[in-house]
């Protein structure tokens, strides 16, 4: 029997008040992490962040609309051609183009097995919920 898992984006669970698609755990993904991003029109209120507290290194890869990441002082657009990884010592910020900006992001750090945080697993609360 094959090994494989197959899930809809808008059927899976959200977090960050629904703008975040919990894919790696919809998808029973143990490797990486892996979540489905949406951002509306023109929205830049993505959190510039870095991730030199735990290592990991980003890929982010725009599966609909376009926008700009910003790193550390370079800005890069991002459209369904453009892949963008990122080192965890970089700051990122994505900010939505004018049809806004759907990415699969994935996520893990090198030479290491993938720990998830505990807002990415499935029935666990939302962040922003307080």
């Amino acid at each position: 029997m094959a090994d494989f898992t197959a899930k809809r984006i808008d059927e899976m669970e959200t977090t960050f008040g629904g703008s975040v698609s919990k894919a790696r755990a919809e998808l029973g993904v143990t490797s990486v992490g892996m979540s489905v991003e949406q951002l509306p029109a023109d929205y830049d209120g993505y959190p510039a962040h870095d991730h030199t507290h735990d290592g990991q290194e980003e890929i982010f890869i725009v599966l609909a609309g376009s926008g700009v990441i910003s790193l550390d002082d370079e800005e890069v657009a991002i459209d369904p051609e453009t892949m963008v990884r990122v080192g965890p010592g970089t700051k990122r910020k994505v900010a939505a183009g004018p049809d806004g900006v759907r990415l699969l992001v994935l996520g893990a750090v090198p030479g290491k097995a993938y720990e998830p945080p505990e807002w990415g697993e499935l029935g666990a609360a939302d962040p922003i919920d307080g």
